[in-house]
């Protein structure tokens, strides 16, 4: 399946850029970032907080089989502004990972379309590099093919 999400990432930088065009209209896009119900669908983790607002905070967490937590991620909503922006850290648990801020723009393209722009700042270009040799891409890709297959049922 061919890549439609797009991650630009510098050399020397310690930041990427994310761009996905959906064929959602931009309220089904935020939606999509908003809703615990819906967030937990395309990422396939729970949520266990999520207080969309300036100063809210989030959490989510990801269980195998047998209950073991084997992902952690939480952070701090700086700005929400719906339909537009939302800036917010991310920090995942029991990695070596430093905490990241993360800048998701939506913009309406069509009636029926939209797109979103992350742009990721690390702590380091060395964190960042790290990250980049794990199979981020294919991992973003895949979630937002899964945004896209499961808010267009919403439709």
């Amino acid at each position: 399946m061919e890549r439609q999400t797009k991650v630009t990432a510098e050399d020397g930088k310690q930041d990427i850029i994310i761009t996905r065009e959906f064929d959602l209209p931009l309220e089904l896009l935020f939606k999509a970032y908003e809703e615990p119900e819906i967030v937990e669908q395309w990422m396939g983790t729970k949520v266990l907080k999520m207080e969309n607002k300036k100063h809210g905070s989030y959490q989510f967490e990801t269980t195998d089989a047998k209950g073991n937590v084997v992902f952690q991620a939480n952070g701090a909503i700086h700005e929400f502004s719906p339909n537009r922006k939302i800036t917010r850290t991310f920090e995942m648990g029991n990695t070596p990972f430093g905490v990241q801020l993360e800048v998701y723009e939506f913009e309406k393209l069509t009636d029926d379309t939209s797109k979103l722009k992350m742009h990721v700042i690390y702590e380091s270009i060395a964190q960042r590099d790290q990250v980049l040799k794990m199979p981020f891409v294919q991992g973003i890709n895949w979630a937002h093919n899964r945004l896209q297959e499961i808010v267009s049922k919403l439709k």
